[in-house]
């Protein structure tokens, strides 16, 4: 391979450089460098070789000029310092990584306002969606569809290609412990009005409730963060509930927080579960009964998801997808106490 002279060393380099440089055509470079996939190995080798030793560095608004694509995804969570996000965006990252395409991380901040906003701010930035947790109405989600090649983690909606983690089911779960420890009456610690999954987790502890014999009482909702944790805690201890099932571990990690400022024993005389089994629910004190969910897998199925229907020449992927999750049983749960009445704290 000739190396460039000085006159070509003193511009970046160009697609055209890297194709001259290993002996093919410009397409087949592209090829090569953007799906890697669509081109034999050895080529691809040559290739790889040839861009390094020009440090080359792909101009996306190049690529985009000449192939209508970007070459970046949006990724959008409702609240990045949450850490079941943690998971999402690594599960994304890693899979658009290998596939040659850049992340663009956006934070809606639990505001289906800024979540549409930044969709159509952003559209000349990105060739495709991933929505986590969305906070949009179904008609406008399904309004965005037939616009934007998208996916929705979380989320249930007709027409919209989805990864959805199946948290109604391990709703029904938890309550089968608890309920098998001898709780009767079992408080469902609601989180935003706007989540598609809240309202699904509570339908199903209302029918596993029903099933089970015993009574389901819903309070909130609250904002799905620890310091809310404290009027949650406050509201579960006005009611007749031995135990609790909170919308999210944040929100039961602050609830553990404010049971313990009151002196409420855990479980002693209150039980509960969270969901999600973030980073640090195992930490708490007591540790965190939980649902454990596939995070990571999430992301990775919607990135698999969304580029068949970005690359046509990628395999076909099924529009929807169910993971399921089950219950971590640790020390916030057990037996419910033979005295329910709780002294004034």
């Amino acid at each position: 391979m000739e190396p460039l002279g000085d006159a070509g060393r003193s511009r970046p380099a160009t697609l055209a450089d890297v194709a001259a440089a290993s002996g093919v055509a410009t397409s087949t470079v592209s090829r090569a460098l953007s799906n890697p996939g669509r081109v034999n190995q050895i080529t691809r080798e040559r290739i790889e070789r040839a861009a390094r030793e020009l440090d080359y560095v792909p101009n996306s608004h190049a690529r985009a000029l000449t192939s209508g694509r970007t070459g970046a995804i949006a990724v959008l969570v409702s609240d990045v310092t949450n850490p079941f996000y943690f998971g999402i965006i690594r599960g994304t990252q890693q899979q658009l990584k290998a596939a040659g395409y850049t992340q663009i991380l956006i934070d809606t901040e639990e505001s289906d306002e800024l979540e549409d906003g930044m969709l159509q701010k952003l559209r000349p930035s990105y060739d495709g969606a991933i929505l986590a947790a969305s906070r949009l109405t179904d008609r406008r989600l399904s309004a965005l569809a037939k616009e934007i090649p998208l996916v929705a983690i979380n989320r249930q909606t007709a027409s919209v290609p989805s990864v959805y983690i199946d948290t109604p089911r391990g709703v029904h779960e938890a309550l089968g412990h608890l309920v098998s420890l001898g709780h009767r009456t079992i408080a469902y610690v609601s989180g935003p009005p706007t989540s598609w999954p809240n309202e699904g987790r509570w339908r199903a502890l209302v029918r596993a409730a029903a099933e089970l014999g015993v009574e389901a009482i819903r309070i909130g909702p609250f904002s799905p963060k620890k310091h809310a944790g404290a009027a949650a805690a406050d509201a579960v201890l006005n009611t007749d509930a031995t135990a609790c099932i909170a919308f999210n571990d944040l929100l039961a990690i602050g609830m553990l927080m404010r049971f313990t400022e009151r002196g409420v024993r855990v479980p002693d005389e209150i039980s509960i579960v969270g969901c999600d089994d973030i980073f640090g629910a195992d930490f708490c004190n007591p540790p965190l009964t939980t649902l454990t969910a596939p995070i990571e897998e999430a992301g990775r199925a919607a990135v698999s998801m969304l580029l068949s229907r970005i690359d046509s020449d990628l395999p076909t992927v099924r529009r929807t997808a169910t993971l399921p999750t089950h219950l971590t049983v640790r020390s916030s749960t057990g037996p419910a106490p033979s005295n329910t009445t709780r002294k004034d704290r």
